[in-house]
């Protein structure tokens, strides 16, 4: 886990509140900026200390890697940045007791990084830093400036950051593997790479199964979703297109599935995460008590894998 000052003084609230950090590629005449470039250096997990207004008014943690993004919606602000540029995902919470570095300036002097410092020694902030690499032991100044609430705000943002970006860009560099490969003809990389969407023969083969979403009932096929029980990063060309490996969900319900939220049993009995807000539940609609059927023997096996590997008891 690495620490990240973000200056957000034109930004803060569309890039707070919309969850995200955005960065130009480069400066407008073309040439790198190390503060852009750092965009691609952070991993999930990664702590962001959120700079706005002279004071550290957020934390977040960062959900995903920097990816190739047009510009968002800033309005007036960033009026002369290129319109394609780097977007991370970022949780963010905003703090009671925000911190105006300034005012403790004579404890994080000794501190700040003598190259690429997002403070100056007066302990204003600089305006030309975006993201800015902060030392562990500047970092943990700081966190003993935010105090209590620091720790507290990681472990509701632990609960609340939603997962998937990372194994997203999994499955897009397997995705990449399988077009490479020589082993196997054109059309079987076609079918394996839509069946990580849900679609192709893979949808097929799950209709031989099911005929409906489990748990709300919903038959109209284009409102459903043909989800992987054991999923597809982690199954072989054979287990990708098998239709018991998958069933018809609707959206919302694909979603608490697929990110291990909920499970089954053999039997049907719905099986709910430990760390669910069972109010998800209650507003989609989805009882706590719910029944969805019996599984044939090989749903089951998949179902298996996904109660011991997916599913966050």
């Amino acid at each position: 886990m690495r620490y990240w000052w973000v200056n957000q003084n034109q930004t803060y609230k569309f890039e707070v509140h919309g969850k995200f950090m955005w960065s130009p590629k480069t400066k407008t005449n073309g040439h790198r900026n190390q503060f852009y470039d750092n965009m691609q250096e952070v991993q999930a997990g990664d702590v962001i200390f959120s700079y706005c207004d002279t004071k550290i008014k957020a934390v977040g943690i960062a959900t995903g890697r920097a990816r190739s993004s047009p510009k968002p919606e800033f309005r007036t602000a960033g009026s002369n940045w290129a319109n394609e540029g780097w977007y991370v995902p970022v949780e963010f919470k905003e703090l009671e007791n925000t911190v105006r570095p300034k005012d403790f300036i004579e404890q994080l002097l000794e501190h700040l990084p003598e190259k690429y410092s997002p403070l100056s020694t007066s302990g204003d902030g600089l305006q030309s830093v975006y993201l800015a690499a902060l030392p562990y032991a500047l970092a943990e100044r700081l966190i003993n400036l935010i105090g209590p609430e620091y720790a507290r705000t990681l472990r509701e943002l632990d609960r609340e950051t939603p997962e998937g970006d990372e194994d997203d860009e999994g499955d897009d560099a397997l995705e990449n593997a399988i077009r490479g490969r020589t082993d196997i003809g054109a059309t079987t990389k076609d079918q394996l790479v839509k069946a990580r969407r849900g679609q192709g023969i893979f949808k097929a083969n799950v209709k031989l199964n099911e005929s409906k979403c489990r748990v709300t009932g919903i038959t109209e096929l284009q409102h459903l979703r043909a989800s992987h029980i054991k999923p597809w990063k982690a199954s072989n060309d054979e287990e990708k297109l098998n239709g018991c490996n998958g069933l018809l969900l609707a959206p919302h319900v694909d979603h608490l599935f697929d990110k291990g939220w909920i499970s089954f049993t053999n039997n049907g009995d719905l099986l709910i995460s430990s760390r669910l807000d069972r109010l998800v539940l209650q507003t989609w609609g989805v009882s706590e008590t719910a029944n969805v059927g019996n599984f044939n023997d090989v749903q089951a096996e998949f179902l298996g894998y996904h109660r011991d590997v997916v599913f966050k008891k």
